[in-house]
């Protein structure tokens, strides 16, 4: 059982593609492929940027070894790396758009986010929910003081 998409081809014609559409990625930061390139070229461009926001040598040189081109590397590690320092993934953003004329492949944009001229803004962060004080199980429950009959609240009332 395979880890990823074979897409059709051969290994050294996939990773060749995979990587040119990473540097694309990087270098227009949107591109429209496939839905099934797309999910593919989401996996490896997410390890880049991780790369990227590492900014140390040997990440510097693992990055090179797949991207295409000085400057996509060189924006990987100082526009991308700034940009992502705070969120912990979810770098890139799959937009489904049409079918295509030829062979009706579903197409989708990839893009990253949290960009300018982005195609649907990021949802914003969720709020966190209040904390709730811990519940104490020797006391009498709210519930169970509201429904309770008049004469056992009498009695509690003299008992003390």
């Amino acid at each position: 059982m395979t880890k990823f998409r074979k897409l059709g081809r051969p290994a050294a014609h996939r990773v060749s593609m995979l990587r040119t559409m990473v540097s694309q990625l990087v270098k227009h930061e949107r591109i429209e492929t496939t839905v099934a390139k797309a999910k593919e070229v989401r996996r490896v461009a997410d390890n880049m940027v991780q790369l990227g926001k590492e900014g140390t040598l040997a990440a510097a040189r693992r990055a090179s070894a797949f991207v295409r081109g000085d400057d996509v590397l060189h924006k990987l590690f100082t526009e991308l790396a700034y940009r992502y320092k705070d969120r912990a993934g979810g770098y890139t953003r799959l937009l489904r758009t049409r079918i295509r004329v030829g062979d009706a492949a579903p197409m989708a944009y990839i893009e990253f986010v949290d960009r300018e001229n982005e195609l649907r803004e990021a949802k914003p962060p969720t709020p966190q929910p209040p904390q709730r004080v811990p519940l104490d199980p020797w006391t009498k429950s709210r519930a169970c003081q509201q429904w309770a009959s008049p004469k056992e609240n009498q009695n509690s009332g003299s008992e003390s």
